[in-house]
Order: structure tokens, then sequence, then C-alpha cells
């Protein structure tokens, strides 16, 4: 008997680290899987199409929710972003376990779409540490930066929906948060109860 995959999701405000924590886990345990999201903005630099983001029209987008195929999207600082539903579907049936880097509205859909679900959210200790890694970013000015962190607010109230905070102050500190989050869910209980039963039944 095959278990059911896990999904592990993990969000936080822009700025707080996240995308690098998921690149960093996926580094470590090669048995995860990424989800890779659709989205409409433009590629930055070196971000490879299929494997960090699927690009797609405004156009391309609309059409695909119209024939429901994300379990989640959502309009993320004026572009949208997806998670395709046949991804999900596949990583369940085969007990592939997938990782999920989508915003807290997306996390709110998963959760109602989906009976399970591990929720993570990421984060500096600090909004002083916050900003001062959007301003080293460099990516956006100061205006988009104060909007930015105004977001970050909204989201941090959506903190109680989650399993476990991970605080990034220290990239490797929370890494190692991270990866015991994720083997402690892989030796829950209701996830190998039925191979055990089966196993142990009585010939």
């Amino acid at each position: 008997m095959m278990r059911e995959g896990n999904i592990f999701i993990v969000s936080g405000p822009s700025g707080g680290g996240k995308t690098t924590l998921v690149e960093r886990v996926l580094q470590d345990l090669n048995d995860l899987r990424f989800s890779v999201s659709c989205t409409t903005r433009k590629p930055r630099a070196g971000e490879v199409n299929g494997k960090d983001y699927i690009f797609v029209t405004e156009n391309e987008f609309k059409k695909m929710i119209d024939e429901d195929k994300f379990a989640e999207y959502a309009n993320v600082h004026g572009h949208m972003y997806g998670t395709p539903l046949a991804e999900l579907e596949s990583a369940a049936k085969s007990g592939v376990d997938l990782l999920l880097d989508i915003d807290v509205q997306g996390a709110r859909q998963i959760r109602q779409r989906f009976s399970r679900g591990v929720y993570c959210f990421v984060l500096p200790s600090s909004f002083e540490l916050l900003r001062a890694r959007l301003l080293e970013r460099g990516s956006e000015n100061r205006g988009e930066i104060e909007k930015r962190l105004s977001e970050a607010g909204k989201e941090i109230e959506d903190i109680d929906n989650y399993d476990y905070i991970i605080i990034n102050d220290e990239l490797d500190r929370a890494l190692e948060s991270l990866v015991s989050v994720i083997i402690s869910a892989r030796c829950r209980k209701e996830k190998s109860i039925g191979i055990i039963k089966k196993g142990y039944s009585s010939k």
C-alpha cells in the first residue's frame, strides 16, 4: 500500500528569504518535489521557464481559470500566480511529497480544497530586518518597499492559520527547522498506519 504524498505549503512576506530557503531544502531533500507555479509576470534575471515558474500571458492564465486548472490562484503585487491542480493530484496519488511556495491567499484556497497539508510561515524576527533585506535586494524603490512592508503586516495577520513558524534570521538554522518539520510530518501515524497494518496482518 502506497502512502499518500504530503503537501508542504511555505508562505511568508516578500523579502523574508522564503525563496532561498525553499531552494536550499530542495537541495538537501532530493525526494521532495517543487510545485512550479504559473505566473503572468515577466521573468527575472536568471529565472528559467518551467523550472522557477511557468510564464504565461494574462489570456492564457484566464483560460486556465475558466477550465478549473488551478488548485489555487491569486493576484500578488499586480501579477497573477497559480498552482496547477493536476500536479497536486498526481503527487498525492504517486506518494510524492510536494513543496509549494505560495502567498497567504493561495494557502487559504489550498486549505479549503485539500484536507491534508503542512503549513509553514517564514519570516525574519522583525520589520527592521525585513526592510533591510528588501533594501539589500535592490529590485524595488523605496515606495515599493514601503508598500511591501505594509502588505507584510497584513500577511502576518494570517499567521495563526499556519502549523509552524520558521524564523529566518540565519539561513542555516531556518533550514534545519524546515527540514525537521518535513521529517516529522513524514513520520505521522496516519501516513504509514495502512502500510503497517497490511505488513503485520495475520495470514
